[in-house]
């Protein structure tokens, strides 16, 4: 079965958008520094063009978890693939997702990141799905678009291992 890459988002809104948000994080923190933590591999763009605008002190990390077993669906379930390689006790943290759909994941992930004692964690992502949201006392802090459900890729994202690098976010429309 052969797909399509419909765009949904272009470049230009994306990189508009990333901009957007890096002021507003550049207002809520003035004067104080940042610890970026990446969710790999999807976050990785998005974080990189994010820290590129961010004026104060910054700093990153990156981690990679799983919480889908050996099914499709997330358990929520964290499994650390790849842990932080620095601590967060007492650091301002913003974890960096390129989509965010349940919200199983992150849940977990954050009651995990807060028995590290950071002064503060917020949430920051590209995309947000809340049509799928399961937990719904998930808080994104800072989100560049709130999209539909549908499948999408580029710019980090993939099908398959296919499609991160495009510039753009584009919906996966098989034929």
């Amino acid at each position: 079965m052969a797909e399509h890459i419909r765009v949904l988002l272009t470049e230009e809104q994306v990189d508009r958008r990333i901009a957007e948000v890096a002021q507003e994080i550049n207002k809520d923190y003035e004067g104080e520094p940042i610890h970026l933590i990446c969710i790999l591999k999807g976050g990785a763009m998005f974080m990189c063009e994010l820290a590129k605008r961010l004026t104060g002190d910054v700093s990153f990390d990156f981690m990679d978890v799983s919480s889908y077993g050996s099914g499709t669906e997330s358990t929520g379930v964290v499994k650390i693939i790849k842990d932080l390689d620095e601590d967060i006790a007492g650091r301002n943290l913003i974890i960096v997702e390129d989509i965010i759909d349940t919200g199983r994941t992150l849940k977990n992930l954050k009651l995990l990141l807060e028995q590290r004692h950071p002064a503060s964690i917020r949430l920051c992502t590209m995309l947000d799905k809340p049509s799928r949201r399961v937990e719904k006392e998930v808080h994104v802090d800072y989100k560049c678009f709130e999209i539909p459900d549908e499948f999408v890729v580029g710019y980090g994202l993939d099908y398959d291992q296919k499609y991160r690098s495009l510039p753009y976010i584009g919906v996966v429309e098989f034929e």
